[in-house]
């Protein structure tokens, strides 16, 4: 055991715990504040990560403690919206912090650089867990799992304001076997980011907000390809959120998204609720391509609750329509009557309405696309 022990505050410079030849279980008990330097000689020309685990098997990191990212001095550095994804609308109350707290001016010693550390990293381990602590206001995403193997996320805290730049809650890429749940995440970009790679991951009782929601993607970018598959997200209550529950992919990529059911979600004052984007940008324009990466099967069920711009966006390629969308239980309200700015949107989405839903979605396409061309053997994961 690693012990960080409470009622004190340890300055922690970017550091790596790295194996593979430690031994198996360690624990990292953190019951004390970890902070990170706020001078700009501390992280060089940039460093992707401030905390890092990897090449590790069996690491366990639980406590009452915090780690604290002090990121405001990154972040008062960007363009508010600098990480791509255009405010759809302006928040209709103040719940969204107006400004990020402002670092003391003797502590910005010199200009950030612009590659922001991950608060907490872990990468090429086996049988992670994190529980208890709470990870606040870090330059980027908070917490990553990258090329990892049996994940458990619970009774965690995340925190930083909401127009804070790129600070997903929880970013998983090249990971496999995930349980998330019991945990609460308030942040400026996705609360759950599902990248490249990723399958067999479940995700319930989580409270989101602010953020952008919870999201699969973004897939394909430059002509790459991306694989997810298997990925449950219910029992989640979202407020003044982006989005609710989306998937987003670049034209020009390849591979698919399948087998995703989104159960149970509550919404509260969240922009668009359901979305699935094929044809995701990140700055002004993008080159139409036929390529794409195909989504296939899947499920939205239960969703109920109140959105500000417009209940659902569906827009799929025209080459690789999106498929076995099914829809149940359905029922979105304005918040009030003059934001209901425009009914379901849909553009090549082909499934199923298995009850009425509210609005109705009458622009899904019953049943598959004519010519069924989701399945191309270079698109197969």
């Amino acid at each position: 055991m690693m012990l960080v022990p409470p009622e004190y505050t340890y300055l922690v410079g970017p550091i790596s715990f790295s194996g593979p030849y430690c031994q198996a279980n360690i624990v990292f008990q953190l019951d004390g504040t970890i902070i990170a330097p706020t001078d700009s000689k501390t992280w060089g020309k940039g460093l992707m990560w401030w905390i890092d685990f990897t090449k590790l098997k069996g690491i366990k990191v639980q406590g009452k403690g915090v780690i604290d990212g002090r990121g405001s001095g990154w972040w008062q550095q960007d363009d508010p919206f600098s990480d791509g994804e255009t405010k759809l609308i302006i928040p209709l109350n103040n719940s969204v912090h107006q400004n990020p707290p402002m670092p003391i001016r003797s502590e910005l010693d010199g200009r950030m650089p612009s590659t922001k550390p991950t608060a907490l990293r872990f990468s090429g381990s086996l049988g992670v867990e994190v529980t208890g602590i709470t990870i606040q206001n870090s330059p980027q995403c908070h917490l990553k799992f990258d090329d990892c193997l049996g994940v458990v996320v619970h009774d965690i805290a995340v925190s930083s304001p909401g127009d804070s730049p790129n600070t997903d809650g929880i970013h998983l890429q090249n990971t496999r076997d995930v349980l998330i749940h019991s945990t609460t995440l308030a942040c400026g970009d996705d609360c759950i980011s599902i990248q490249t790679g990723c399958s067999n991951v479940y995700v319930h009782n989580v409270n989101c907000g602010p953020g952008h929601g919870i999201s699969i993607g973004s897939l394909g970018k430059e002509g790459t390809k991306a694989c997810v598959s298997n990925i449950t997200v219910r029992d989640v209550a979202m407020h003044n959120t982006m989005t609710g529950v989306r998937i987003k992919t670049w034209q020009g990529g390849v591979g698919s998204v399948k087998g995703i059911i989104f159960s149970n979600i509550q919404l509260n004052e969240v922009q668009i609720p359901i979305m699935i984007d094929q044809f995701y940008c990140d700055h002004s324009k993008c080159k139409n391509q036929t390529s794409a990466v195909a989504v296939e099967g899947v499920t939205y069920e239960r969703i109920k609750g109140t959105y500000t711009v417009k209940p659902v966006h569906f827009a799929c390629s025209d080459n690789f329509p999106c498929v076995d969308v099914q829809l149940s239980s359905i029922e979105l309200k304005p918040v009030q009557e003059k934001y209901r700015m425009s009914d379901a949107y849909c553009w090549q989405t082909f499934g199923e309405l298995n009850t009425p839903t509210l609005p109705p979605i009458d622009c899904l396409q019953i049943g598959k696309p004519p010519r069924n061309k989701v399945q191309s053997d270079h698109d197969v994961c």
